[in-house]
């Protein structure tokens, strides 16, 4: 069996989410969109010069239309502009994409340098080259001269561009608006990949996310040393329980010794950079995205485990470093490009009441395209457009995060409990045992690959583990939203070293709950997770130098989670979960002080953590707690 799962399938997924329009299911098959598609369009191929000289593979699809001009729309993408030759059309008519065609788009899709049929050497996410007298080329310039020789070059284009892209393209969009070109008009960076380090894909707060990063490499790291409209060879892993699988395969390391034995590039970059270096800050889009002059729309998934820390961060970062820039947000209630795949009507067992992808591409990005790069329409899109689950309303906000919400801590109590009120006890502490042969999985279910729901999966299975601490509200007497940041503030000691600490704010719904038209799946008590984090914790006080713990010492750990946007509803209880482990989502900590991308399998440990809620060391979190109107 050939190891596949969905962070495999991102490839396509991320072609995918190109087709992004309004309207329209996306299963749907229209044979006379097919028809009309391929009479009024045409297919062109053209190997793009850049300014060194390298030439990238581009797909480009021309209205036939010469009563008007038309603007372009850019995908610059690491997974392919198949199907190739002039020829062979992907079949748009079954996708929304089919809207943009009937709106008179040029549509243009290039393989970004060193991928597919591109000239030149990939780089995975490329530094900005930020010197004055450097010739090296980086992932602005090519986007520079890519628009360039598009408006130069095509017949019939209005001179305005834009471009977008879902997860590694939303990454080559962001770069795209870093490159200022005067055509450029209107850029899209969805689900984009920012930071991957803190909190996307690889890393959270410098924790390896050891299944996705691994997973995702064995097809996407093997090497094209040619132009080419052949995949790469896979690494081929057969097995059919993710847990065991990584858990036998053992300390990190071992995978690149058993299976990719030095032959993945960014594999070992990984390995060589296990802390917030200045390789690095470079390859951070944060860190450059100063004087944006296109207008921005950043959108996300409130339940995207892979991207969802960079559309929320990229938008912030935006917000702080280009203050003249027309920046805005949408967040749905989605997993990873769930807009461009489905409806967007529910997440695993968790229903939102209505076709939110559907109400987005209707109201939101084809509009927003529409204005910039037609004239079309008007740009009354609010700062922040915000689905808030639970309540199951989009919501429309002057700024994120709202300047309504204040900030309340909650705080852990003795016997399980949470509360406002700062607990009262001179000494209290929670603790349990973390042992790393026996991780706490991150799901229920026996799978070989990770799943998108998890980020709504019933929590109950992780309730019921000694190892996995547990504290809950009374039951709701009004509803709780929370919209923002949420920030965990744990005071700790542990036995050993190192440990990392994972805190997961929890939904709990009433025993009597049931949706109106009922699932197999039992909703009475269902502990739908709403946001979880790891924190490793050497880097407690700085992610640069990481820091041993004193065995038995009580210290500080205070750690952000990505933001959140949700109402526990009257006669629902809010529940926080604590634990050191989530396996295969995240590498295991030897609760060594070591370097943990070099440790061997002799060096894991157990360790006792405790967790104190007294008076002295009042353990909690603090909650963008959102006003009821």
């Amino acid at each position: 069996m050939i190891y596949k799962n969905n962070l495999q399938i991102k490839e396509s997924i991320c072609i995918i989410a190109f087709t992004l329009l309004s309207g329209g299911t996306f299963a749907q098959t229209n044979s006379r969109d097919s028809i009309w598609i391929v009479e009024n369009y045409y297919k062109i191929e053209r190997q793009v010069p850049m300014r060194d000289g390298i030439k990238l593979f581009t797909s480009i699809y021309i209205p036939k239309d010469s009563t008007e001009r038309h603007p372009i729309l850019i995908t610059r993408t690491p997974y392919s502009c198949s199907p190739y030759g002039e020829g062979n059309w992907p079949a748009f008519w079954d996708t929304p994409k089919k809207y943009y065609f009937r709106e008179g788009y040029i549509m243009v899709m290039q393989d970004v340098r060193g991928r597919w049929m591109s000239e030149g050497k990939f780089m995975d996410i490329r530094p900005v080259n930020t010197s004055v007298n450097s010739t090296g080329t980086d992932e602005p310039g090519d986007s520079y001269d890519t628009i360039d020789w598009l408006v130069k070059n095509i017949p019939g284009n209005n001179g305005k561009v834009g471009v977008f892209g879902v997860s590694y393209p939303g990454f080559y969009a962001t770069m795209a608006a870093l490159s200022n070109h005067p055509a450029l008009k209107a850029v899209s960076p969805q689900a984009p990949v920012t930071d991957w380090f803190m909190g996307d894909d690889w890393h959270h707060n410098g924790a390896l996310m050891l299944m996705d990063a691994f997973n995702f490499y064995c097809s996407f790291g093997p090497p094209r040393p040619t132009p080419t409209s052949k995949p790469a060879n896979a690494v081929k892993v057969a097995f059919d329980d993710n847990y065991k699988f990584y858990l036998e395969t053992g300390a990190v390391k071992n995978f690149n010794a058993r299976y990719f034995h030095d032959t993945i590039e960014f594999w070992n970059e990984l390995m060589r950079h296990p802390d917030l270096d200045e390789w690095w800050k470079a390859r951070n889009p944060r860190n450059f995205v100063t004087d944006v002059k296109p207008a921005i729309l950043v959108v996300g998934g409130l339940f995207d485990a892979e991207d969802g820390f960079g559309a929320w961060r990229l938008y912030q970062a935006i917000e702080q470093k280009s203050k003249g820039t027309d920046n805005k947000l949408v967040m749905g209630p989605w997993s990873h490009g769930q807009w461009a795949q489905s409806d967007g009507s529910h997440l695993g067992n968790i229903k939102f009441g209505a076709k939110t992808s559907f109400w987005f591409q209707d109201n939101i990005e084809l509009p927003f395209f529409n204005y910039y790069l037609k004239g079309k329409g008007n740009t009354h899109l609010p700062e922040a457009t915000i689905f808030i689950s639970g309540e199951n309303q989009w919501h429309k906000f002057d700024q994120w995060p709202p300047k309504e919400k204040s900030d309340k801590h909650i705080y852990l109590q003795q016997g399980g409990k949470l509360g406002w009120s700062r607990p009262l006890p001179v000494k209290s502490s929670s603790e349990y045992i973390s042992d790393p042969s026996k991780p706490v999985p991150y799901a229920e279910s026996i799978r070989r690959s990770r799943t998108t729901e998890y980020m709504t999966d019933d929590q109950r299975f992780a309730s019921r583990r000694p190892d996995v601490l547990v504290f809950q509200t009374d039951t709701l007497s009004d509803d709780l939203t929370l919209a923002g940041t949420v920030i965990a503030d744990l005071l700790v000691s542990i036995s050993t070293t190192d440990a990392d600490f994972i805190v997961k704010v929890i939904d709990v719904f009433p025993d009597d709950f049931s949706y109106p038209v009922k699932d197999d799946y039992p909703m009475g008590g269902y502990q739908m997770l709403v946001r979880g984090e790891v924190m490793r914790g050497k880097f407690r006080n700085s992610f640069e130098r990481p820091e041993a713990f004193t065995p038995g010492k009580v210290e500080h750990v205070k750690f952000e989670l990505p933001d959140i946007a949700h109402s526990f509803r009257k006669g629902h209880r809010l529940m926080i979960q604590v634990q050191s482990s989530w396996f295969p989502l995240v590498d295991r900590n030897p609760q060594k002080f070591v370097n943990i991308n070099e440790c061997g399998d002799g060096d894991f440990q157990k360790a006792v953590i405790k967790i104190y809620h007294d008076s002295k060391n009042s353990s909690g979190l603090l909650l963008p707690v959102l006003p009821n109107k």
